[in-house]
């Protein structure tokens, strides 16, 4: 295995990591500029407050695009397991170079 596959198949993986953690993130944090904002506003200093209403709506959100992280994750561990064996080839020399892990 050369350093660029390295270097791709780790860029891969943080690129999937940050697209399934994507909708989760944006969501606590519109919900909770909004929650300072009314706290803010009304001077109510609950420290509660901030966490009651992301909990709940990142729930929610994870329970409606859990079937599209899910669907992600399997397509790219389906991909890894399939050119595995032609990467360990490549790797010892017995299969044409030119697959990476780009191509997932």
């Amino acid at each position: 295995m050369t350093t660029e596959f390295v270097i791709d198949f780790g860029r891969g993986v943080l690129e999937l990591i940050m697209l399934l953690s994507l909708p989760m993130l944006l969501v606590g944090l519109v919900i909770g500029l909004m929650v300072s904002v009314f706290q803010a506003t009304t001077q109510i200093q609950e420290m509660t407050l901030q966490f009651i209403p992301k909990i709940i709506c990142i729930s929610l959100v994870l329970v409606v695009a859990g079937p599209w992280l899910l669907d992600k994750l399997i397509e790219y561990t389906q991909n890894i397991l399939i050119h595995f064996p032609d990467w360990v080839r490549t790797a010892e020399g017995l299969a044409t170079p030119g697959l990476s892990p780009a191509e997932l």
